[in-house]
């Protein structure tokens, strides 16, 4: 029984760690990106915004290939196809001096990544079920939530000992240990039985089902809207406590601690979710995601930045939101898709991801002197959200009739 529980940890420990590059990937270069544009001739603040975004949008194309594939010739392979991709997109951000070629590679490290992301999260599948599987899923989320508490500290530890590249160099030398440890360990989960002969057709006829389930399209592209919005702040981040507060040395410090917000908020949601329901969550979430970003411009949308202290506590409290409604709205799409999960799946993040990245672009292009375009845009994306939310209801009564 200890050799089986130890075997379990690893197991939790090497899934976590897989999605953790994705992570590292995206955070540690947070400190780094005013340095990181100089190098590549940007024109300032908000084009800097878009080596953030563009690796999200890589995510999202990859997983659409990644995941279908994955069913036809195995889990690991396809961990490797994409560790690949990144390593040469990683050449790619090191060596370049043109901002366009970075966005290409910034591109190229999302695409490379979605595989580690996908198939981490399809080998539980093929290894547990039902609340086991939710048990050891919540967990691996947990850890992979606290790789943002770390990742600006150490990306400005390392730019300011080594230089910006050595974040890049850093990320790829920490992505072959794993790759090492996933190789020596971990056994292809895909069972024979199970695997789908690849035909392009797969593609086009889980496509076309997905499209004619109104509830999972619907919770797509209310995650597309709550993810832009919450993108909108991982790639102003920056900007906003270095520049705007002018609190440069701070910045990972406040940044990880609305990471450890999400990420209890994340565990209280695991704690309720079986006794209110995921719905019900979802709605009183929204509701608060909605008033939180209305407070906010109703107080300072007209009188400037308020102390960074009520900033925090504005963040935190949509954060608490933004943790809320992740996991249940991904939960919920993939509910009616039992039968195409491989293709839903992918679908449902390909759709929501790529929804989110020009909703970030533009919303972060308004936010240069103050921090109200970003909570404008967090009420906006909040109340199409609403709408989409309660049209998939009979009547909107029935859903507060529930909570």
């Amino acid at each position: 029984m200890q050799n089986e529980n130890r075997s379990q940890l690893e197991f939790i420990v090497l899934m976590a760690a897989l999605m953790s590059i994705v992570a590292l990937s995206i955070d540690a270069v947070l400190p780094a990106l005013p340095t990181i544009g100089a190098h590549i001739g940007s024109l300032g603040d908000t084009e800097n915004q878009k080596l953030i975004t563009t690796i999200f949008l890589g995510l999202g194309i990859g997983q659409l290939a990644f995941g279908p594939l994955s069913d036809s010739f195995g889990r690991k392979p396809m961990v490797y196809v994409g560790f690949f991709v990144f390593i040469i997109a990683s050449y790619i951000c090191i060596t370049t001096k043109s901002f366009e070629m970075m966005l290409l590679g910034r591109t190229l490290q999302g695409v490379g990544l979605s595989s580690p992301r996908t198939m981490s999260i399809a080998i539980v599948r093929d290894s547990y079920s039902g609340d086991h599987m939710a048990k050891i899923l919540s967990v691996v989320v947990m850890t992979f939530i606290l790789v943002p508490v770390i990742a600006p500290m150490l990306g400005q530890f390392l730019m300011l000992h080594f230089g910006w590249k050595s974040i890049f160099t850093f990320n790829l030398a920490f992505g072959l240990m794993i790759m090492f440890w996933f190789w020596k360990r971990q056994k292809e989960t895909l069972k024979p039985k199970y695997k789908k002969t690849f035909r392009p057709a797969i593609f086009k006829n889980g496509t076309i089902e997905f499209f004619r389930i109104k509830p999972a399209v619907i919770y797509t592209l209310f995650s597309g809207l709550i993810t832009g919005s919450f993108m909108v702040y991982l790639s102003t981040a920056q900007q906003i406590f270095q520049v705007q507060y002018d609190l440069g040395e701070y910045f990972p410090y406040i940044f990880a601690s609305l990471a450890v917000t999400i990420g209890l908020a994340t565990y209280l949601n695991s704690a309720l979710v079986m006794r209110f329901g995921m719905r019900n969550l979802v709605n009183i979430a929204l509701l608060s995601f909605i008033g939180i970003s209305l407070t906010y411009v109703i107080l300072f949308g007209f009188s400037g930045n308020p102390s960074i202290e009520v900033l925090i506590g504005f963040f935190m409290l949509q954060f608490a939101s933004v943790a809320f409604l992740f996991g249940n709205l991904r939960a919920l799409a993939m509910g009616p898709m039992g039968h195409i999960a491989g293709i839903g799946s992918a679908l449902n993040g390909f759709i929501s991801t790529v929804m989110a990245v020009p909703i970030a672009n533009y919303i972060g292009g308004f936010v240069k002197e103050s921090v109200t375009p970003l909570f404008i845009g967090f009420l906006v994306c909040g109340i199409v959200s609403l709408v989409l939310f309660y049209s998939i209801s009979a009547k909107a009564k029935t859903i507060l009739k529930n909570i």
